[in-house]
């Protein structure tokens, strides 16, 4: 027995050290749901249900994407913050609900920074600057001058008021030194069918959204916000390039509710990493017009800190309110 007694301790010692692997490599309960504050369709949804079909194949669960629309995605938010700490679910959310609204409203009913924890960015996108056949300019330079000359003339169209195109017009028209009037309406087609009829002169809104009409020959895109030239629109110059030293982006990133215990976050983290890292994921969301990102837990806690610090600038002095 006493022979035995250190081959039965070191067996034991061997299965303490292995627990902690053991508890880590556990599989994700499902159904997984992935909450978005929009409608189907639009681009925050085609990134939901790209990154939601990877991550079903590789969890090996049903993975549902659940569109909770209302308030500009502040419902959603709200939602999920009270989702209970053994439910599988994450909200997919870009800068409007998670910088913009809590700058803007008095109450968004949720804190993005205590109730919620950063899981990973899946993408970037960028705007662009366009206008309608009807406006006689080819140039950014030539559109500033005109719309110099005719202020009256100076209403940037925007997808939705206190979306983060209504944010990047206000930066533009102010390092332009233009009096602009922003024209916000109900999402971006109602926007571009306006552009495109002459009722409104220019707009702004995401890269990936005025591309189709763009590549239609149905209006013209001046600038583009990203540090370098967008691959899909390669003849279009920056912003910088065209003048105005403007570089603005924005994200998609998905987030968990504060109640998820914290190595479940970091397992759904490794997750989503590897599934953006597979070839097909980021060849549908280039077909899509948009880039993927492969990011850690801690490399989009580190962007969000930094996007932070750039954007709430630019929302409290242009003293917008709902």
């Amino acid at each position: 027995m006493n022979r035995r007694a250190p081959l039965l301790a070191a067996a034991l010692a061997s299965l303490a050290l292995l627990a902690p692997h053991t508890a880590s490599a556990q599989p994700i309960e499902g159904p997984l749901r992935i909450v978005v504050g929009y409608a189907p369709g639009g681009s925050s949804d085609r990134v939901a249900r790209i990154v939601g079909d990877k991550l079903q194949a590789k969890l090996g669960i049903p993975v549902i994407v659940e569109n909770k629309t209302g308030a500009g995605g502040r419902l959603a938010a709200q939602q999920v913050k009270a989702t209970p700490a053994g439910q599988s679910v994450m909200m997919l959310a870009n800068p409007a609900v998670m910088v913009v609204a809590p700058l803007v409203f008095k109450d968004s009913g949720y804190d993005p920074e205590r109730d919620f924890t950063p899981v990973s960015q899946v993408n970037d996108y960028e705007f662009g600057l366009a206008v309608s056949q009807a406006v006689p300019v080819r140039e950014l330079s030539h559109l500033l001058a005109w719309l110099r000359a005719n202020p009256e003339k100076a209403n940037f169209g925007v997808p939705a008021t206190g979306s983060l195109p209504h944010f990047f017009a206000l930066m533009t028209a102010d390092k332009a030194g233009v009096q602009a009037q922003v024209v916000g309406y109900r999402g971006s087609a109602p926007l571009l069918t306006d552009l495109i009829g002459g009722q409104v002169p220019v707009a702004f809104d995401t890269l990936d959204t005025l591309l189709p009409q763009f590549e239609a020959g149905k209006l013209r895109i001046l600038a583009t916000s990203g540090a370098k030239r967008s691959p899909w629109s390669p003849a279009v110059p920056t912003f910088k390039e065209a003048g105005l030293d403007l570089v603005a982006t924005g994200w998609n990133t998905c987030f968990a509710p504060a109640s998820m215990p914290k190595d479940k976050v970091e397992r759904l983290a490794a997750a989503i990493r590897e599934v953006m890292q597979d070839p097909d994921t980021q060849r549908k969301f280039t077909d899509a017009k948009m880039t993927p990102v492969v990011s850690t837990q801690a490399q989009t806690v580190s962007m969000l800190k930094a996007y932070r610090a750039q954007w709430a600038p630019v929302v409290q002095k242009s003293g917008y309110q709902p």
